[in-house]
């Protein structure tokens, strides 16, 4: 990273070098207090609560969620509770992610969701957080104290986090979730040719759309989020296959593609697809696959860790402090 530019972006660079070892704690920790009150086993949805960067992960483990309990995961607005008057929550249980804990929404939501019938499992960063207050299970991210606003080493830990509570479920996942934290320990930066060609592209780009299928769909929204956040650079997410319908025509105009590969099952051929269609229109077209035996779920934490570094170095390029974006505070207060 370009060490003429004096100290910005020093924050996000420092926490980038720990998001692989706090992948692999946050994935290894082992949960015992309320697991049993969760009672997943009769659980007819989990539904997950969360914002930015959280919600991107939240996504990720969606996919690998309904994969291995057969059940609906999805989002719901915190709105729903922090200004609406709730939904009934019985038989389901709540997930909610948030790094600080304390953003009032999030609070409300938890709470609105035990009073509802439901049960709640959070997964925050700071201990003793209102969020941990109101849950039944909480689940340690472990980042320690991220500095940076934009979130990558507690966004990364939360995919983790999400994955350790997936493992105390079920003790089969338990044994592949061990195997990829051996083989995440090995993530780092991007081979220096592609990294240097990415973030070329980036350079040069007016827009971009991220394009990932499964995990890689919440990978998507999360890289698009944070070239937005950082670069200031306009910037979408979408599925592999939603993007073939409308979206596809702005490729008739200059349109950088990022595509996302976590390897997850039955996505090949969609992956293969959008990449050869958006080529065909003329689209600049990179790719991002995982070369490491991981769960699809943790090759989209370990792309995230691939694509993060070029992303900071494009914003430090732009002349823009990667650290404290100018419109942005790291707790966001929201209703």
């Amino acid at each position: 990273m370009t060490e003429a530019l004096h100290t910005k972006g020093r924050y996000m660079a420092a926490e980038l070098q720990e998001a692989t070892a706090v992948f692999c704690k946050s994935a290894s920790q082992t949960i015992s207090a309320g697991l049993r009150d969760l009672d997943i086993g009769s659980a007819r949805a989990i539904y997950t609560i969360a914002r930015g960067s959280s919600d991107a992960a939240a996504n990720i483990l969606s996919y690998e969620f309904m994969r291995e309990l057969g059940i609906p995961v999805t989002s719901l607005p915190p709105s729903v509770y922090s200004v609406g008057t709730g939904v009934s929550m019985r038989g389901a249980i709540g997930m909610v992610i948030s790094q600080s804990g304390a953003s009032e929404d999030l609070v409300r939501a938890t709470k609105g969701i035990r009073n509802a019938g439901g049960k709640v499992a959070a997964i925050t960063n700071v201990a003793n957080s209102a969020v941990e207050r109101e849950a039944d299970v909480t689940l340690s991210i472990g980042a320690n104290e991220e500095k940076a606003v934009p979130a990558t080493k507690t966004v990364i830990g939360s995919i983790g986090a999400g994955l350790a509570l997936l493992a105390a479920l079920r003790p089969e996942y338990a044994e592949k979730l061990s195997l990829s934290v051996s083989q995440f320990m090995s993530v780092g930066n991007l081979p220096a040719n592609e990294h240097t060609n990415l973030k070329s592209a980036f350079l040069r780009a007016r827009h971009v759309y991220v394009v990932g299928r499964d995990t890689g769909f919440g990978a998507a929204h999360e890289i698009a989020l944070k070239i937005k956040e950082t670069c200031a650079i306009h910037a979408e997410a979408y599925s592999a296959s939603e993007v073939l319908h409308g979206p596809l025509q702005l490729a008739t105009n200059p349109l950088t593609v990022l595509v996302l590969d976590t390897g997850a099952p039955g996505t090949e051929e969609s992956i293969e697809n959008a990449v050869a269609r958006f080529q065909n229109a003329g689209a600049e077209v990179h790719c991002v696959s995982i070369v490491q035996d991981l769960l699809p779920a943790a090759a989209a934490a370990a792309i995230l860790r691939l694509v993060y570094p070029v992303i900071l170095d494009v914003a430090l390029e732009l002349g823009h402090d990667p650290d404290a974006p100018v419109t942005l505070s790291k707790v966001t207060v929201t209703r």
